[in-house]
């Protein structure tokens, strides 16, 4: 295994061990409900600056088949992974500025010598950008677990179940894509095909959150009903995807996933929309 690989792979492992930690001190549900938003909030910021901004580059070399699919792999040990699991550890342990600026710095180090072992390129962003970034998406974490310790309830319920149903809309979107290549979207936004396909998968993870989260908040529609709405809606958006050459499907199994997916992304939402409702 090449330097590039151990080295993403070390990042992973180290914040899976930390998360473990938090969840053990701080307890299971509270901890993954932050993280998960935590993530989704990531997710977010990575689709305008990294997905269509073209921010940074990453080379974590774990896909051989396409270098920007290994660059978005990269982008999800680091902006998916390392970054919620450390503002988690700051949010759920009551961590002080010192702790923000001392976990900014180890950031700022590990990025700078990920440049040195060229596994990671900037194209126009810079270390004083993350350095004055990440202050302020843990103080977004520290509000968002007083937040979540309390029943939610109006627009704050939406937004946080909005974020959380995003990290696993949005994960299960692009994961078949990258190891796959299952599919693939065609827009012209970009030469790369990959990077096409990668920030119209954002657009689309997107729209579909809000679409999970206000039919599982719709409470006029039959449960049952909901459900069965949901899979034809994947399933039409799908074919009319597929009939304007945006959507190329490359197996057999592309549209059964992704009805699978949505009925499962409204179990999810309705359930988390419970667990807000109660608090931590």
């Amino acid at each position: 295994m090449n330097i590039n690989s151990l080295c993403y792979l070390g990042l992973v492992l180290v914040s899976i061990i930390l998360l473990i930690y938090v969840c053990y001190k701080k307890g299971v549900r509270r901890s993954l409900l932050l993280f998960l938003a935590m993530v989704g909030a990531g997710y977010i910021i990575e689709t305008v600056i990294y997905d269509f901004l073209g921010s940074y580059q990453y080379y974590p070399r774990l896909i051989k088949h396409n270098a920007f699919y290994d660059s978005n792999l990269g982008a999800i040990a680091s902006n998916a992974l390392a970054l919620p699991v450390s503002a988690t550890f700051i949010a759920t342990f009551h961590k002080n500025w010192l702790w923000i600026a001392f976990i900014t710095g180890i950031f700022a180090g590990i990025e700078w010598l990920f440049l040195k072992l060229d596994i990671y390129s900037h194209n126009w962003w810079e270390i004083r950008y993350t350095s004055l970034g990440l202050p302020f998406y843990y103080l977004f974490a520290k509000i968002l677990h007083k937040k979540i310790e309390l029943p939610l309830n109006g627009m704050f319920h939406s937004f946080c179940l909005f974020l959380i149903v995003g990290t696993f809309a949005g994960s299960f979107h692009i994961f078949p894509i990258l190891f796959f290549s299952s599919r693939y979207y065609e827009l012209g936004w970009f030469t790369n095909q990959a990077k096409d396909t990668t920030a119209f998968g954002a657009i689309f993870y997107l729209c579909a959150s809000l679409f999970y989260v206000a039919i599982a908040k719709f409470h006029l529609m039959p449960r049952w009903l909901k459900y069965i709405v949901t899979a034809l809606s994947m399933y039409t958006a799908t074919i009319l995807l597929r009939r304007t050459g945006i959507l190329h499907s490359q197996v057999w199994w592309d549209t059964p996933y992704y009805i699978l997916l949505s009925i499962a992304a409204l179990l999810f939402a309705e359930t988390i929309s419970k667990q807000l409702a109660k608090g931590t």
